[in-house]
Order: C-alpha cells, then structure tokens, then sequence
C-alpha cells in the first residue's frame, strides 16, 4: 500500500500554538493501531526518515505521525523540555480525535535523537503508550555533553547544543545541570519500571562510527531491569572500549528482523529488552515495527525474536 503523507498542523495546549507534523491515516473506518515516529537529533518533521516510517505504516495499514516536537535538539524549546512532551501528548490526542485509533496499540519510536526522546516519554508518560521502541537512544544528557566534548572529531556540536538547550555548561553549572537532569531519561525511566514494553537497540560501534557511546542504551536497560540482570560499569566500559561483547553477555542465537545485522547482545528483564548488533549509529526500522506490532495492551509482551525483513533496508540514521 503506497503511503499517503500530509503535512499538517495540530493544536498544542502547552502554549495554545498550532505545530507542524506529517501524518498518514489509515484506510478505512475500523480502529487501527497508532504510531507516532520521532526525528532524530539535528531534524525536524521535515527529515526524509518519515517516509520509511510511513511506508512500514502503510503496510500495516496503521496510522502514523511524524511531530517536529520543537525542531532541532539545540533549541531551548525542544531537547526534552516540557514543550516536547505536551506536544507529543497534544500528538496522540489529534489522531485520536480525527481517526479511529486502536487504544490497546498506541506506539512510540524513533532513532538517535528520537530514540532519546522515546524513552523520556517512557518515563515521562508511561501510560500513553502500549510499547516503545528506542533506537541508538541519548539516556543521560550530561554524560553525553561530556563524552562528545571529550570525543572532538567533529562530535563536540553535539555539546554545544546541549549547553544552548541547557542555557550553559552542565558541568560548570547548576542550573544547566538541573535542565540536564530533567530532559535526561534516565530521571524519568524509573516510572515505566514494569509498566510497558520497552525495546531499546544500539550498533555495537556507536560512539566509534557514530556519535553516542553504547552506554548510553545499556544504562537506560540498567534502569528498567531487574538488579540481578544488569550489565555491570566494568562491562560497559569493556565494550565501550573494545567494541567487542564479553563471552558471559553474547548472544545465544539471533534475530531474524534483524536481517544481516548480526546480533551480539541480547537481554531481557521485566519488560526490557537491549539489543547490541553489528552497526554503528543505527536504527533497524523494521525490526522496530515487527516488535511493535506484537505488542497490544492486556497481552503479555512479546520479545521473541521475530520475522524478518521482506526487503532488507540500510540503517543508518540521516541526522
């Protein structure tokens, strides 16, 4: 089914303003599951990525909505400030209004910068949704100004925006650290301990080819497992480092929507799953959606693996 986009405008409550977004609507007057997609770090709901979205929706046949959510991760407005979370309720809300909406499959996804606000809305907003699907996600905003600063080639932008979104240094003040710690998910992921599915995947050489260390995703896991099946500092500073998994964390078997992408790490604890796969700053959207499309409100989660891919995509995020 070839998806049809709209670019459209939708009321926001926060500060009584209409917002862009690009939606495709179901065919059809039954309900139908909901997804909404998020743009990555540097975008807006203009960026390209939308259409994949868009097309695995369509065939589906599901709703979808790509919000600009207050654009770029620099601006004060946007990086996971009480403005992108109001939009992304006031999102939801819009379709629900003007579509039939499945309530028991309300999703949530997105890549990078999207990944980043998909688990803060995890925590910020656990009972909108029926799974989340986080993809190369930023989990503690502070650590990453300090990784990126610290990483330079060209990834110390990153730590400027955070000090513009922040209205300083995190680590020279406090005031940018509290905003920090508040558009951080790690502060809001305990909320959703056990309350919703939450798949999170990251390429095994993020932070090397890619801008954000692997941590990042094992330590937003961390917070929603169970003590016993966490993934210890020593660990992740191993993989960090050596872009390699430690025999006692590999895979037993893979996943076939992962298609070519070899899966490294696979762990699973209350309703989290973490994913480590041969990639770099990378979002396999298919496997995204297979996932998402098990899950339904009242059942118990599935985190099998899954199908794979009909037609095998490139993964990698535009930024």
């Amino acid at each position: 089914m070839e998806p049809v986009i709209e670019d459209i405008l939708y009321p926001c409550k926060f500060d009584r303003t209409m917002q862009p977004a690009r939606f495709r609507r179901a065919v059809g007057s039954e309900p139908r599951p909901l997804v909404v997609c998020l743009h990555t770090w540097s975008a807006d709901q203009t960026q390209k990525s939308f259409e994949r979205y868009a097309s695995l929706a369509a065939d589906r046949n599901w709703h979808a909505i790509f919000p600009n959510f207050r654009g770029p991760n620099w601006l004060p407005d946007g990086c996971g400030s009480d403005l992108v979370v109001s939009d992304l309720e006031d999102a939801v809300a819009f379709v629900k209004s003007t579509c039939a909406v499945d309530p028991a499959r309300v999703y949530l996804t997105g890549g990078s910068g999207g990944g980043h606000c998909s688990l803060l809305m995890a925590g910020r907003r656990p009972d909108l949704w029926t799974a989340v699907s986080a993809w190369c996600p930023i989990s503690d905003i502070a650590l990453w100004h300090q990784q990126t600063r610290r990483h330079g080639k060209g990834h110390a932008v990153y730590a400027d925006n955070i000090e513009a979104a922040c209205g300083g240094n995190p680590a020279e003040s406090d005031e940018a650290r509290k905003e920090a710690c508040k558009r951080s998910p790690l502060t809001w992921l305990p909320n959703a301990v056990n309350h919703l599915p939450v798949d999170i995947g990251t390429g095994i050489h993020d932070g090397h080819r890619g801008s954000v260390p692997v941590g990042q995703a094992i330590r937003a896991y961390n917070t929603l497992a169970a003590p016993e099946d966490r993934i210890s500092e020593e660990d992740i500073a191993r993989i960090e480092a050596e872009e390699k998994i430690p025999d006692h964390l590999k895979a037993e078997s893979g996943d076939p929507a992962y298609g070519s992408h070899t899966v490294y790490l696979r762990k699973q604890s209350n309703l989290v799953r973490l994913t480590l796969f041969e990639g770099g700053h990378d979002m396999v959207s298919d496997a995204a959606f297979e996932w998402l499309a098990r899950q339904a409100a009242g059942q118990t989660p599935d985190f099998a693996p899954g199908q794979p891919p009909a037609v095998e995509e490139d993964a990698r995020l535009d930024k």
